[in-house]
């Protein structure tokens, strides 16, 4: 999945919580959010419009938030497994060995798997 077909997915499934999302569709979002954020934060210095950033932020936060839950489900774990990044650093480990990990080959219990 290339970049813009990566953040075209995210926002046309903007609050979609089932299925399944490859890997390369979560990392070319989360490239997409830090390109965006670094953009956005130096137009704030430069002119002081400080509410870029919030309304940035509140405009990712659903769309971010389901892409990493239908992520987990592609390595058939639960979106209720998100909650470990609120365990301090030993659930952002896990959080990203797990979105780091290959799908999970065939159908699971979310869906086909989307490189077939």
């Amino acid at each position: 999945m290339s970049f813009t077909d990566a953040v075209k997915s995210v926002f046309s499934q903007y609050v979609g919580f089932k299925g399944r999302a490859r890997r390369s569709e979560y990392w070319w979002f989360v490239l997409f959010n830090i390109i965006v954020s670094v953009v956005i934060s130096l137009i704030a210095r430069l002119t002081g419009w400080n509410f870029l950033s919030i309304l940035y932020s509140l405009a990712v936060l659903l769309p971010g938030l389901a892409v990493a839950v239908r992520r987990l489900h592609d390595i058939g774990k639960s979106g209720w497994f998100y909650l470990f990044a609120f365990i301090p650093l030993v659930g952002a480990i896990i959080l990203l060995v797990w979105f780091c990990k290959d799908s999970e080959p065939g159908a699971n219990a979310y869906g086909p798997n989307p490189k077939e």
